[in-house]
């Protein structure tokens, strides 16, 4: 008997302690809210230097910042958009002092990727000076880093050359997205890229 009180006493005992450390213990902590989505995008403007029109004035201002799946298209597949559709502005403006000629354009972004420092986007022109209204042109941008210069490509004059059935060369189309390298360097003034992963495909 006197044991069997023993082991209830020792059982009550056990059952308090646990009971009070359960109650003493922290609450487990709410889950943390999911980050919000990172936005791919690039800002700024600069002045070139192209090896090939070396005295000329050439410079790039973009503002463009993707806005994934915003642009659908009236077919299966691509109906929902794509996760590199985007918005803003391209202005272009080119001065030959050789010629005399000013060159001024703006086009509307329709396309941004990002990898890294380095982007490709595509616009299409809206207004010209010199007649290119609805030609979509490609442009690389590169953030330099560790006191490297920004660089910057783009799709036309030395590059996405095609031919003709006979041969003769001609300027090929301009896909979404579609740039070359960042083969030109910016000596003045600069841009910044923010990458962002590919957005996930939106839900049903």
């Amino acid at each position: 008997m006197k044991n069997r009180m023993r082991a209830l006493v020792l059982a009550g005992a056990a059952a308090a302690l646990v009971s009070t450390l359960v109650a003493a213990a922290p609450a487990p902590a709410a889950p943390a809210a999911p980050a919000a989505s990172k936005v791919a995008s690039v800002h700024g403007g600069g002045t070139i230097f192209f090896p090939y029109s070396a005295k000329d004035d050439i410079r790039f201002t973009v503002d463009a910042e993707s806005a994934p799946w915003s642009k659908p298209y009236p077919a299966p597949g691509p109906e929902k958009g794509l996760p590199t559709d985007a918005r803003g502005r391209v202005t272009i403006y080119h001065h030959s002092p050789e010629s005399g000629v000013t060159a001024v354009g703006e086009a509307e972004v329709d396309c941004l990727v990002t990898g890294g420092r380095t982007a490709t986007l595509t616009a299409v022109v809206k207004s010209s000076s010199v007649g290119l209204e609805g030609r979509r042109i490609g442009i690389s941008v590169q953030d330099g880093q560790r006191g490297e210069p920004d660089r910057l490509g783009f799709s036309w004059g030395i590059v996405n050359m095609d031919a003709k059935p006979d041969g003769t060369p001609t300027e090929g189309n301009v896909g979404t997205c579609m740039a070359p390298a960042p083969f030109t360097e910016v000596t003045k003034g600069g841009f910044k890229v923010t990458p962002a992963p590919l957005s996930p495909f939106p839900k049903s």
